[in-house]
Formats: C-alpha cells, structure tokens, sequence
C-alpha cells in the first residue's frame, strides 16, 4: 500500500501530464485543468490503472493510444459528454473521483508511477476471489479427510467381517462421491 499522496503532487502530476501529451479531447485537459485548479477536489482524486467497481470514474485518453476519449460515469450512469463530467465534479467536490488515464508508455511513466494508486475495490474482488479460494480448498480438504477415514472404517468392517456396516459405509461412500461429481 503506497503512502497518502499530497495534493501538490497530484497537482504537479496533472500539470506535467497536461504539457507532456495531447487529449483526443480539448475538453478532457479542461476538465483536468480544473481539477488542479481546486486544491478541495485533488484531495478526493485518485489516479488508478483501471476504474472497475469504483462509484465515479473518469477515463481520458491522449493521442496514441487506442482508447475512448474520454468517459466519466457516476453509479450506473455513463456519458461521453465533458459538460456533464465537469457540472458533476464541479457540484459533488467532496466525493471520492478515481480517474483513469490512457497514453502512451504510461505503465513506464515514473511521474505517473507516483501518484498512481491501487484501485481499493479490485483489491477487495481479489480479497472476495482469495476468500472463495481458500473456502474450496478447506472443503476439498475436509472432504478427502472425510473419505480416508470412512475408507477406514470400510477396512475395519471388512476385517471384523460385519457385512451391515460394510454395505452402510460403501452407500455413504457411493452418497459422498456422488455428492461431489
């Protein structure tokens, strides 16, 4: 986890950003200028590698690279239109806005690298994918631990010759492997 990035450094970053590439959109560097404009709102931003499962986003491109120009959505709402994005982060300042940029040799962009942040909700997916894992893995383990020992009973019953609970441990075996298929 990377240590809290200053709101100065956000602004330096969008700054360099901005005199460094060309948007697809002259409306996208306006919306950036703006952000960097207000200290109030760079302290809600968070530049993330991909927008999934974040309330807000904003995905801006720069030219060279093959992407949309520009998207901003808010819950279930998505738009290409910059004036909407721009009212909704002009109104809701106080809100958390993670945004996405795409443009050329971006993942070796040291300047990016540092304030570029983990998307929290991936990371928690890959909590929930980690948990569904290690859930399987525990009920695999149980299972097969259960098996061996009815194997060993079924041993036993064959060794003391008691044919009813032979018949009754090969059914719940047969139940198990059923279960499982």
């Amino acid at each position: 986890m990377k240590a809290s990035i200053s709101i100065d450094e956000k602004k330096d970053f969008i700054r360099w950003f901005l005199n460094k590439h060309q948007m697809k959109m002259r409306e996208a560097m306006w919306v950036l200028n703006y952000i960097a404009g207000h200290d109030q709102i760079v302290k809600y931003v968070h530049f993330v590698d991909n927008l999934e499962g974040c309330a807000r986003g904003l995905s801006l491109s720069a030219h060279g690279v093959e992407s949309e120009p520009f998207l901003f959505f808010k819950g279930n709402i998505m738009t290409t239109d910059p004036e909407k994005a721009f009212h909704d982060i002009r109104l809701n300042w106080d809100e958390e806005l993670y945004i996405e940029l795409h443009f050329e040799d971006a993942i070796a962009s040291p300047e990016y690298a540092l304030v570029r942040e983990d998307n929290p909700f991936v990371a928690l997916k890959l909590e929930d994918s980690e948990m569904e894992m290690a859930d399987a893995l525990i009920y695999q383990s149980v299972h097969q631990f259960s098996r061996e020992k009815l194997l060993e009973q079924i041993d036993e019953a064959l060794d003391t010759r008691d044919e009813a609970t032979f018949h009754k441990l090969v059914r719940i075996l047969q139940q198990m492997d059923n279960d499982t298929e």
